[in-house]
């Protein structure tokens, strides 16, 4: 768990880097300085054992008389603690008074009178110069202790040359552990966080890449901290600008297919109109029958200028925001049947029939009754004017679970998966000479999508077998208000 949350975290990597380089850098000083300590190593003679002794004999020597309230002249208690604390025979041992006469003393020793002064002097210069004493083997060393005695005073003397021992020391330096500790943290740490610097480096080296426009570029993610994630947002960045940059793209060539397809649309009937007009203008017309013609072609054409003008007025409506819709509870199978009846003189006159396949139920749906004719209307035109003649147009009505489909089918020419794609795009036509004698303004089908979409419906195109089927789906009400 903790190495999870370190990987999602490059605040808790860099703690723990930091903590695993200072646990390398302790275990690497202490290594570098136990090898300098071992090669450092020197022996010297001490002697500090043995002067110790001499001080504790007389010490002990001095507190033994002292706590048994011993006299001066009580020479069987003295000599036997002189033979019991003076083990040591390499030290002489001697007990004098104040003025230097030696009283009692070991069997090693032979003074019958010391210089107090002198002895005083040695032992004060020993003390004060010890360690440099230490170092001058075969001098004697002094113990020198005052003593009270129930009814005197004296001096207890221990002297004798110490016995040196051989002790090893290290000239141990412990700047080599610290620099070795520093270079360790250092390198360790660099060697540690040079994949994710690598990794950084990749981020930055992306990130500029797409904003020199190659949009294509993409970052590759590793791991789950931060900086992947600044990765993966980057990555995002990049598809989003790279979709929105197309989609410009495309509104552009729609635009342009726009301005094309409405300057053809418009310009076919408008260079009719004014070819006849001149033609009446300039009386270039045999008789009255014939300039009845002229006109009547010339009236026919403002006509279908009318409509592909008023289509298009309505298209750039229906794509524009805040329109309005009127929605009304409406059985379906009654407004089918009745926008059928209203079709059928004019699938007659195109040697074409309209059938019927509804279900027995009533299916009441929640739409504006108004724009959704207008949807079939097109859809039914469409049929009527692209279907194989003689031919029927099936209109069939069913109901998915709570959806109502509407499916109008009628067979036609070939139709290719290009053609499906595209065939509710406006001004798209199937065929492609773009003749007015052959189809209509090219804004039904688009009109009808908009329509659908704007009262939360679907609408699809397929085509099987020879047969093209528009479908229309509306959510049914389930208690009619």
């Amino acid at each position: 768990m903790f190495w999870s949350k370190v990987r999602k975290s490059i605040r808790l990597e860099l703690v723990t880097i930091f903590g695993i380089c200072l646990l390398l850098s302790t275990i690497v000083s202490g290594i570098t300085n136990d090898f300098f300590r071992d090669r450092s190593r020197y022996a010297r003679i001490d002697y500090s054992g043995s002067t110790e002794r001499m001080a504790d004999q007389a010490g002990n020597i001095v507190d033994n008389i002292t706590n048994s309230q011993i006299s001066i002249n009580d020479k069987k208690a003295i000599d036997e603690i002189l033979n019991n604390l003076s083990q040591n025979h390499n030290f002489k041992t001697i007990i004098s008074d104040l003025d230097g006469k030696v009283l009692y003393k070991s069997e090693n020793a032979n003074e019958t009178q010391v210089d107090i002064y002198t002895t005083i002097k040695s032992a004060m210069e020993i003390t004060k110069y010890r360690d440099q004493y230490q170092l001058n083997e075969g001098k004697e060393y002094v113990s020198f202790y005052p003593i009270n005695f129930t009814d005197s005073k004296g001096y207890v003397i221990v002297s004798g040359v110490p016995e040196g021992q051989i002790v090893y020391e290290t000239n141990n330096d412990p700047m080599a552990g610290d620099v070795a500790a520093l270079l360790t943290f250092l390198l360790s740490f660099y060697f540690i966080t040079n994949k994710k610097m690598r990794y950084v480096e990749e981020v930055s080296h992306g990130l500029i890449e797409i904003s020199k426009g190659n949009l294509d570029h993409r970052i590759n993610i590793w791991g789950e901290d931060e900086v992947s994630s600044l990765a993966n947002n980057i990555n995002f960045m990049a598809q989003q600008l790279k979709k929105r940059i197309e989609n410009e793209r495309k509104a552009e060539r729609t635009k342009s297919e726009l301005i094309t397809n409405v300057s053809h649309d418009l310009r076919t009937p408008l260079t009719s109109i004014k070819g006849y007009l001149g033609l009446i203008k300039e009386n270039k017309y045999k008789g009255q029958e014939q300039l009845t013609d002229f006109v009547t072609i010339a009236y026919n054409k403002t006509e279908k200028l009318e409509v592909l003008i008023s289509d298009l007025f309505e298209y750039t409506k229906l794509s524009g925001s805040g329109v309005g819709v009127d929605k009304q509870n409406i059985a379906l199978n009654g407004l089918l049947d009745q926008l059928i009846d209203e079709l059928s003189p004019i699938s007659e006159e195109n040697n074409l029939v309209i059938t019927e396949q509804f279900i027995n139920e009533k299916v009441i749906v929640n739409i504006d009754p108004a724009k959704t004719v207008r949807v079939f209307e097109n859809l039914l035109m469409n049929a009527i004017r692209y279907s194989l003649k003689p031919g029927q147009i099936k209109v069939i009505l069913t109901k998915e679970r709570d959806v109502a489909v509407v499916s109008i089918q009628n067979k036609c020419d070939n139709l290719r998966e290009e053609d499906l794609e595209k065939i509710f795009d406006r001004f798209y036509r199937a065929e492609k000479s773009r003749s007015s004698d052959t189809g209509g303004s090219g804004l039904g089908l688009a009109i009808a999508k908009s329509i659908v979409q704007l009262q939360g419906g679907w609408i699809e195109a397929k085509y099987k077998d020879g047969y093209v089927s528009f479908n229309v789906r509306f959510r049914t009400v389930t208690n009619e208000q």
